[in-house]
Parts: structure tokens; sequence; C-alpha cells
């Protein structure tokens, strides 16, 4: 039976927080110096739950196949996606036009599989689910290569495709006017690219799974690590380029480092660990519902969703950070508590 990593467990807890935080707290005006910094600083954080679902992939490989495996992601992934959609689809037949809903006059029992197999209209962040579908049904090819001792050696091949082939965009705006198939055809390009992007991390995810041993050096190269961080991260808003995954790339290394080189540490604080432990265990929850609360929480204060940078507009997106993340684990802790017999990981992840 494998072991069960408390670094990785709290680097999970981490990840969702970084998540939240790239959908909660940009300020300033698009395209503005102060903008693409608090971006750089906190968007991106897919590519650590990327890396983590790749690590946890390959760690629990041993006792892999592949029908078992995908009847498992489909009722610890899936059917809570489903269930968790329920809100946002309710708000894109209510509210089409506030919300954002590309597919506005397309018949409601059509637009609910569209909006399912894209996830990005119905909760921007599940996108995520469609494409961690594709690495799902490529988990054995993934294993094949890794078992022929190929897999890792197109790791630098898959970090050029992560530099050179961006993640794009698929905005509401940028539907306006098209043809469903044509707006269908962008998110679903959206996920495809995303697929492409991020193969990387899953990759390198895999690759220090399997060879665990060297991520204590990642501690030791800390400082070299920091510099490429720093350094990606300046590129990244000098040259406009908006790649936010190449530092964080850097980051998921120095994180990883980090915690573990600290792991016993953590351990010893009990109640630190006990919180990060349960914003771990809540966060795939997390993930599912934070960004409805976020647009509740915008329609309440007549917010935008990036604030318009002012003398606090740190504090309000901090504010609005801590509202967001505290109504998502009360609403799960809710849902968990009224569903009986341990069931709620089917339904809300948790």
């Amino acid at each position: 039976m494998a072991q069960i990593l408390n670094y990785i467990n709290v680097f999970r807890g981490l990840a969702i927080l970084l998540i939240i935080m790239g959908h909660v707290m940009q300020v300033g005006e698009p395209g503005s110096l102060i903008h693409k910094v608090n971006c750089e600083i906190v968007c991106g954080g897919t590519a650590l739950f990327i890396f983590i679902s790749g690590f946890l992939f390959q760690h629990l490989s041993y006792k892999f196949e592949y029908k078992n495996y995908l009847s498992k992601k489909w009722t610890n992934v899936i059917m809570p996606y489903l269930f968790t959609a329920i809100p946002g689809l309710l708000f894109c037949f209510c509210c089409p036009k506030l919300y954002g809903n590309s597919f506005e006059g397309l018949n409601i029992f059509a637009q609910i599989p569209v909006l399912l197999s894209i996830g990005r209209v119905h909760n921007v962040p599940t996108w995520f689910i469609p494409m961690i579908v594709i690495f799902f049904l490529f988990s054995w090819i993934f294993l094949k290569l890794e078992k022929k001792n190929i897999l890792y050696k197109l790791l630098p091949i898959l970090l050029l495709l992560t530099i050179f082939i961006p993640r794009g965009t698929a905005e509401y705006q940028d539907t306006i006017g098209l043809s469903y198939a044509a707006k269908y055809w962008i998110y679903a390009r959206y996920i495809l690219m995303g697929f492409v992007h991020f193969l990387s991390l899953y990759v390198l995810g895999m690759f220090c799974s399997a060879n665990k041993h060297i991520i204590n050096k990642f501690y030791d190269k800390r400082l070299f690590l920091w510099a490429g961080m720093l350094l990606t991260a300046f590129c990244d808003i000098y040259f406009g380029w908006e790649n936010f995954t190449i530092s964080k790339t850097f980051l998921t290394l120095l994180v990883l480092g980090y915690l573990k080189h600290y792991d016993e540490f953590i351990l010893s604080h009990k109640k630190t660990n006990a919180v990060l432990d349960f914003i771990a265990r809540y966060s795939f929850g997390i993930f599912f519902v934070h960004w409805y609360w976020l647009f509740i929480y915008n329609q309440i204060f007549h917010m935008p969703n990036v604030i318009p940078f002012t003398n606090n507009a740190l504090l309000v997106v901090w504010i609005r950070f801590i509202v967001v993340a505290i109504m998502s684990i009360l609403s799960l802790f809710l849902v968990k508590c009224l569903v009986k017999d341990g069931n709620s990981r089917k339904f809300i992840g948790v």
C-alpha cells in the first residue's frame, strides 16, 4: 500500500488557495503594469494542481487497472462535477447575460450537454474537468511510456510546448456574434490547448513521484529555483507573455522542496497540520463551488471580477478572498452533514 505523503497533502491545500486567489484577487486595469504584476503573482495556480495530479497518479500506479481507474474517476471526479454544476446551470438559464452564458437562446435541453462538456461557461474553473478527463483516458499510455523508459525523456520537448503553446483565451466577449458551433469551438479549443500546455506539468509530477529522492535537491538548489521563478516572472511582465505557467513551474518545485524539507516540522505542529489537512480534504469541493460564491459576492456588493487599483484595492480583494473561501467551506460542510453514510464525496468531492 502506498504511503500517505503529508507534504503532498499540504501542497494540495496550498494549491487550491492559489487558484481561488487567481479568480478573486485580481486588481488593476487590464494591460496596466499593476495588473500584470498582480496576475503574475496570483494567477497560474492550475499548474500546481496538474503537477499534483500527475504526482498522485504515478504514486498510486502500482494498483492501476484501466477500467477500475476510470470507474473511480467517474465516481470521485465526474459525479461531483455534474452535481455541483446545478447552481451554475441555473445561473446560466435565469440570468444568462449577467452570468455570461454564451449559449443563451439555444434550447435549454441542448444547452445542458453543451455546457457540461466544456465547463467554462457555467462554472469558469471547471474547464479543468473536461481537460483532466483527457489525461484520464490517456493514463495507460503514460504508464506504458514510463515502463519503456520513454516518458521522462520527452520532458524537455513537453516543457518547450508549455513555453511556446499558450493556453489561449475563451471569454464570453470572444463569442459575441458567433454561431453556436463557432462558440463551442472556442471553448473546446481552450480545453485542448490546455491539455497540450499543461502536459509537461503532469509528466513532471509523475517524474518527481517516481524519483522522490530528487525532491530534496529542490530545497538544496532553492536559490537557483528562486532566480528562475523571478526571472521568468519578470520576462512574463516585461514582454507581456502572460504565460504564468513558466514561473509557476519553478514555484511548484520550490514549494515541493520546502514542504518536503520541513515535513517533520509541520507534522510536529499538530494544529497547523490539522488546518492544512482540513483545507486539503476540502480542496476539490472548494474548487467546484468557489466561483458561485464569487459571483454572489460580486452581485451583492456590486463589484467587478477585476477590482480597479485604488488605495484600498488590496484590502477589498483580501476580504473577498476570505469571504469566498469561508462560504465555500461552510456550504460544503453543510452538504456533507446532510448527506448520510459518508457518500458526500460523490456529490461535492469531499
